[in-house]
């Protein structure tokens, strides 16, 4: 028996990068796991891989900007798997540019993702984890993917910066909210450096087209960032997110987890 067991878990942005390295391992600890994303092909593959290893497993499309669509993603999560356990608010979206020469609408649409979509999955996601958190000792979790660059500033990521900083507060206001109703549900952070994702790859080639470099000399640029050397793996994001998830972590509420190689330290 895994860990998480018995739990239903809803990953969004989950056809992907750091999504879909914690759904295979929260399904790995025994959860169903339930992939959102407006990535289709990429989710339904994802899923498919899961259900063919034995995991129970679901693919849904989902824009996390839409209050409407969490509402038919998490009704529909009831109706199938009869409730839900675990939130991983992890879609996201990201831009490399100078401030001044970032537009408002620019400015606007990353928010509507990385802040308004965390905000709509906490809204909607914490009556029903709260529905079944007596069934496990640590209760419901919800774990949001903020940022390093949540905690600390860097040039050019200033809308990010914005919108990975809030999503570190929402998730500090949302789990005393949880306390202080008395409900059963922990709200927790994590905080990946730079991470081989997609992402990433959209990071260094941002950089590149700045002309901070050629991409061999912008890789190993962003990987000197990191007092480790290297950049992190998504598997190791999401063994952050189990931890969170599991009853191990059900005295940890409002926290941050840094997984950043050390780059926040310096």
């Amino acid at each position: 028996m895994g860990k998480l067991s018995g739990r239903v878990a809803l990953v969004t942005g989950g056809a992907r990068g750091i999504g879909a390295a914690s759904a295979r391992a929260l399904a790995e600890a025994g959860a169903t796991v339930v992939i959102t994303d407006l990535l289709e092909a990429e989710g339904r593959n994802l899923c498919e891989n899961l259900v063919a290893s034995g995991a129970p497993a679901q693919f849904l499309r989902h824009d996390v900007r839409d209050e409407s669509s969490w509402q038919r993603v998490v009704h529909e999560i009831e109706a199938r798997w009869g409730g839900l356990d675990i939130l991983l608010n992890n879609a996201g979206v990201f831009l490399f540019k100078l401030l001044t020469e970032t537009s408002l609408e620019e400015f606007r649409a990353l928010q509507a993702v990385n802040v308004e979509g965390v905000f709509l999955g906490l809204k909607t996601a914490i009556p029903a984890l709260a529905k079944r958190a007596n069934l496990w000792p640590g209760g419901g979790a919800i774990i949001n993917v903020s940022s390093v660059m949540g905690i600390v500033g860097h040039s050019h990521v200033v809308p990010y910066n914005a919108s990975k900083g809030a999503v570190r507060l929402m998730t500090k206001g949302a789990a005393l909210e949880c306390a202080h109703l008395g409900l059963k549900v922990r709200v927790n952070s994590v905080h990946p450096g730079i991470v081989e994702t997609p992402i990433a790859r959209q990071v260094v080639e941002a950089m590149v087209g700045e002309g901070w470099g050629n991409i061999p000399e912008v890789e190993a640029l962003t990987a000197r960032m990191h007092p480790l050397g290297r950049l992190g793996l998504p598997t190791e994001i999401a063994a952050a997110v189990v931890f969170l998830a599991s009853d191990d972590a059900a005295f940890m509420t409002g926290s941050e987890m840094v997984v950043d190689g050390g780059l926040s330290a310096q």
